[in-house]
Formats: structure tokens, sequence, C-alpha cells
């Protein structure tokens, strides 16, 4: 893959964490400072991943295996990846994802219990060598984070033990990738999370703009 010139950042958290909002007002902070951003989430981001969104989400899918659910994902990523973060990257682009590598790990690992080792290796293969520079994760209790969702889709009905297995997935990948993480308290006000979000982005950013 060619060498890259601009910033990947990627946003995580169980559901109802806050990561929509926040990356609004993050991708605004940067704009204002006169940083180009491109915007994306997982899945999606393209045609092809949309598509493959909606048939991820589908609630009327009970019957996808959890092998499935991870080979659509994967598809999704891979075509993403190529089509828009990494021309966007060789431009001098911040690209800010919403979910990526640490989601399936935490989501079809953690709480499906399909074998980290294999994502990874699995998930090697769709995004190449292409890895965050920062990831903040918003941590909530799936207690508080479900009861925010009032229209739930496939994954968000899931049980509230799966939920939690999530939850800490994500806090088990921050512990071994304290350079990477940065974990926000959900129960933070929106303000006070968004000070906090603009500090870690100052300082990623104080290293190549």
């Amino acid at each position: 893959m060619m060498r890259r010139k601009g910033l990947f950042i990627t946003f995580e958290g169980p559901e109802g964490c806050g990561k929509s909002t926040q990356i609004k007002g993050a991708s605004r902070h940067l704009r204002r400072r006169g940083v180009p951003v491109l915007v994306l989430r997982e899945p999606g981001g393209t045609r092809v991943g949309e598509a493959i969104r909606k048939i991820i989400l589908d609630g009327s899918l009970r019957e996808m295996t959890p092998h499935t659910e991870l080979l659509l994902y994967l598809a999704a990523r891979s075509q993403v990846v190529r089509e828009k973060i990494l021309p966007a990257l060789r431009s001098g682009n911040v690209v800010i994802c919403d979910r990526f590598e640490d989601s399936t790990l935490a989501y079809q690992g953690a709480g499906r219990g399909l074998g980290r080792q294999d994502i990874r290796r699995m998930s090697r293969f769709a995004r190449g060598s292409l890895e965050p520079d920062l990831t903040i994760l918003l941590d909530l209790d799936p207690k508080k984070g479900i009861r925010r969702k009032a229209r739930r889709d496939r994954m968000e009905r899931e049980s509230l033990r799966f939920h939690q297995k999530v939850r800490r997935g994500f806090l088990a990948l921050a512990k071994r990738n304290p350079k990477r993480f940065v974990i926000i308290s959900g129960t933070l006000s929106e303000s006070q999370v968004a000070h906090r979000i603009k500090g870690a982005l100052a300082h990623v950013l104080s290293r190549t703009y």
C-alpha cells in the first residue's frame, strides 16, 4: 500500500454511547481549523458497504450465524478501506470512522465468542496494513446505552449479557493498546466529552499538521 499522509481516527464504544454526536462535533472542530476531514461509518461509507449494512442490521434475519455476520463486516471494511479511506489519507485528509476493527473484536470476538486471532488474521486481509492513529473509546454501561436507543436494529436487540461482554471487550482492547486509545466516560456531559476529544485531537494533529 502507498505511504499515507493523513490521519486515521476511529470512534468506538457500546450502543448508545454518543459516538454520532461527538463525531459531528469533532469534524466541525477540525474543519474550523482548516483541516480537511472525511467522515465515514462501518459498516457503510460506500454503495457496497451500505447495502451490506442493511443486511447485517436487518432484524428479520434472526438465522444469521456469527461467522456470516463477521464475513459481512469484513467485506464492507475491505470496500471502504480501498475505495474511500486510503485515497483520502494519501491526499492528506483526516479520516474519521465510526467503528473499525476494534468493534469487530469486541462484538464478534468478545460478544459472539469467535476467536480473536482468527478475527485479526481475517481483518488484516480485509484492511491491509491500515491501522488507526487514534481511537476514541466512549465507555458507557450497556444498561444506560440501550435505554437511549428509541429504535433498535438486530445488533442492538441482543441481550444485556451480550452487550456487557462487548463493553468488556472494548476495555480490554484499550488496556492492551494504551498509546492508541483514549477512554472517555459516556456519563460525562456532551460538552465535557467534546472537550476531552478536542484535547486528544490536538495531540495527534500536532504530529502531522
